[in-house]
């Protein structure tokens, strides 16, 4: 039987081996992490994260041949393929803080490989990494081999959280890199066959190693470029009184453009797109190609804009002060079918109108209040590293407060602030919502889910991204 070891138990690592054995049931998959607390999650009736459809395939498979454990250099050591899926924060110091991706979780879990491998391996990168890490990988692990081969891969994933089940099942793609040598073509046909099992040949793209790694930087470089292309877009909506989701669709329906990525929002959040696109603009950096750095480094200039512009509206919109107000956020995650809070844009909104003073009521149906104190709490990046390497919970924020319903966020506040497009949001009762508020009643809708027509029959003032400006807003600055 053919046994694979994932490092590794996060949003990449847990997925993709509960789909590989679903769907493999000839091998033996098992995941190891060094944090006891993540496996036991994935162990119980609560997995550490929310992905729809998952809990179904994990149970499906636990225990016959997909495994958790905390033993980490015993399956490593006993695998023949070992997927790495550590985390690659954006350094926070030294050389390319700021920019550059920090490569210490991988290069120790490759000295673990060498050092506890007593026969051959292909190890495959499945962390995003920047281009030629394959090589650094290479060298550690030829250096410390003791007698065993390695061949490295790199097989990057594309999935989308909160979709992630059916991407895994019915993926664009499956993209696999690797040397152009005997061994390394051999490795690329193991790993092929691996997925074969359920995945189309014709979805399965192989290349050299650098083109793979590239290739995931490059398209979530592209998929955050046309993000924050749409929200410059909004702005000048606003300006001019055009609606942006009419601008959408009709530059959506030139199929050289296509729909996708087009919805005008507060700002993109997520693990990879900020993270990535820093990494391309100091590989291009290094390259030396500051103009290429430069691009990219507007599409992130662009999604910070676009989120102090949502908290500048909120605070002029409301006599230019949210001092002492009461301000319900509904929706914390970074999109809605997940729980995970990296990089959203609720982060940085709940803090500027923290700064200003406003009194915050959090409500988010899968994101806990430890997560929201810690998010509000940690310094840029931190939460990119390892639980164990975080800072240490923090006390709660005195101006925050975390409610589990949607009602009890929004009673007698000042105004409302929509962060992430959960189903819910769409269907409140917002007649029952502007009867418990404090009047004028504002709604600020960072992801433009309600029918501002019918809100502001009910008497609401409603600002939505990139939406004709109500008369309240007209006269009120955008950018303080």
């Amino acid at each position: 039987m053919v046994k694979i070891c994932c490092i590794g138990a996060g949003y990449v690592g847990g997925p993709t081996m509960a789909v590989i054995a679903l769907k493999c049931p000839d091998i033996q998959v098992t995941v190891v992490d060094i944090s006891s607390q993540r496996i036991n999650g994935w162990n119980s009736d609560h997995l550490p994260i929310y992905e729809p459809g998952l809990d179904e395939v994990v149970k499906k498979c636990r225990g016959k041949n997909l495994f958790f454990s905390v033993e980490v250099e015993k399956h490593v050591a006993e695998a023949d393929i070992v997927f790495v899926s550590v985390n690659t924060p954006t350094k926070t110091h030294g050389l390319g803080a700021g920019k550059a991706a920090d490569l210490t979780y991988w290069e120790s879990a490759a000295r673990m490989i060498a050092d506890v491998s007593k026969s051959d391996k292909i190890v495959v990168e499945k962390s995003t990494v920047p281009v030629k890490t394959a090589e650094a990988i290479e060298r550690i692990l030829t250096h410390n081999r003791k007698g065993t081969n390695f061949t490295i891969l790199s097989n990057p994933e594309f999935l989308a959280e909160g979709t992630a089940i059916q991407d895994l099942f019915n993926p664009d793609r499956v993209l696999i890199g690797g040397r152009e040598t005997p061994a390394g073509q051999k490795a690329i046909k193991t790993l092929r066959d691996v997925y074969a099992n359920w995945v189309p040949m014709e979805k399965i793209i192989c290349t050299n190693l650098w083109s793979a790694e590239l290739s995931k930087l490059a398209a979530n470089a592209f998929l955050a470029q046309r993000i924050s292309s749409v929200n410059a877009m909004s702005a000048l909506c606003e300006a001019t009184g055009a609606d942006v989701s009419e601008v959408s669709h009709s530059i959506g329906t030139d199929s050289r453009i296509g729909p996708k990525f087009l919805n005008a929002s507060v700002g993109f959040g997520g693990s990879c797109f900020q993270k990535d696109i820093l990494n391309l603009v100091y590989i291009c950096e290094c390259n030396g190609l500051p103009e290429v750095a430069n691009y990219w480094k507007q599409v992130i200039k662009v999604n910070d804009y676009q989120k102090s512009r949502f908290v500048n509206r909120v605070v002029s919109s409301m006599f230019n002060t949210v001092s002492t107000k009461k301000i319900a956020i509904l929706g914390f995650a970074f999109k809605k079918d997940t729980g995970d809070t990296r990089e959203t844009p609720a982060i940085d909104v709940c803090k500027g109108l923290l700064g200003d003073k406003a009194r915050l009521s959090i409500y988010d149906p899968q994101v806990t209040e430890d997560q929201i104190t810690k998010d509000l709490s940690m310094r840029k990046f931190d939460k990119d590293h390892p639980a164990h390497l975080q800072p240490p919970s923090p006390t709660s924020i005195k101006q925050v407060s975390v409610v589990w319903d949607a009602y009890e966020a929004v009673k007698d506040a000042h105004g409302v602030c929509i962060m992430t497009e959960w189903d819910e949001f769409k269907k409140l009762d917002y007649q029952k919502v502007y009867d418990s508020m404090q009047k004028p009643a504002f709604v600020f809708d960072g992801r433009n889910v309600v029918d501002v027509g019918v809100l502001r029959k009910i008497g609401f003032i409603v600002y939505s991204i990139g939406k004709p400006l109500d008369p309240w807003l007209k006269d009120m600055p955008a950018v303080a």
